[in-house]
């Protein structure tokens, strides 16, 4: 949905069996930072979990959709232009419930936004 538009995949690596850490680029030319705010662009909080949705059913091969946001903390604002680029850290397992996640979103030692769910 924002892959590709919104954002570009730089790099991707799988540490570990069941973890991804990708670093996206951000399109500072994109509409959402018209409204979202002209002249402070920053990117909003619902489309760096879309982006930490779409990057994790990627890597499980499914279409996932968060059932559950047990604690989700945006700690930094983005500005496109100032920092293009980030790395989304994501550590799952699969249960029985669906898709049990920890993500990070973060440049070098900034910590944007922190994320602990469920997804289905």
């Amino acid at each position: 949905m924002l892959a590709g538009k919104f954002y570009t995949i730089v790099a991707q690596q799988q540490p570990a069996e069941q973890a991804v850490h990708t670093t996206i680029a951000w399109n500072a030319d994109h509409d959402i930072f018209k409204g979202h705010f002209p002249d402070q662009p920053v990117v909003p909080g619902v489309c760096m979990m879309q982006t930490i949705q779409e990057l994790l059913s990627a890597a499980a091969g499914k279409k996932l959709l968060v059932k559950k946001a047990a604690n989700m903390k945006f700690l930094n604002m983005i500005d496109p232009r100032q920092t293009p680029q980030v790395t989304v850290e994501i550590t799952y397992t699969e249960t029985e419930e669906g898709y049990k996640a920890n993500a990070v979103v973060k440049h070098e030692a900034t910590v944007f936004m922190k994320f602990q769910g469920l997804f289905r």
